[in-house]
């Protein structure tokens, strides 16, 4: 689906999403305008999907890290769950998942005090959740948004 060019690229963008067209021409031996019509034909396959900054949690904070199994009657109640999970501000991330369990969910938040009101606020009130299981993180060994190309 891709070649070296575009993944080389797109390699390039993972690491430095600002790096400018003509650096990336520089850097890979490519003319700049090259550069610029691969990443524009990329976006419009949704291959690049956006640009965003990586903002530090802890220093925002944000620097407790969960993670919550949720567990639904069925699965057509876990896709009006996964939904509601999504739309919480401090979930950054809501998967069906096969098993156990219907979802799983990413969480920040400042402490276990905000973590417990985040549970009891939002996640409580949502009926068609029959039990959680959270687990907090202690330590983050590698967490990254970089796909291996």
């Amino acid at each position: 689906m891709l070649d070296e060019t575009a993944r080389r690229i797109l390699m390039v963008l993972q690491d430095e999403g600002r790096t400018s067209t003509a650096e990336i021409g520089r850097r890979l031996d490519l003319a700049q305008s090259t550069v610029y019509e691969r990443i524009r034909e990329m976006e419009r396959l949704g291959i690049i999907e956006g640009y965003a900054a990586r903002l530090a949690a802890p220093k925002l904070g944000r620097g407790l890290l969960a993670f919550v199994r949720v567990h639904t009657a069925g699965r057509r109640e876990a896709v009006l769950t996964g939904q509601r999970l999504a739309a919480i501000p401090d979930v950054q991330e809501v998967h069906h998942v096969a098993g156990e369990d219907c979802l799983l969910a990413k969480l920040r938040a400042r402490d276990t005090d905000d973590l417990w009101r985040l549970l009891r606020e939002h996640l409580d009130p949502i009926e068609t959740i029959t039990s959680t299981h959270t687990t907090i993180v202690l330590d983050t060994v590698k967490e990254r948004a970089r796909l291996a190309l």
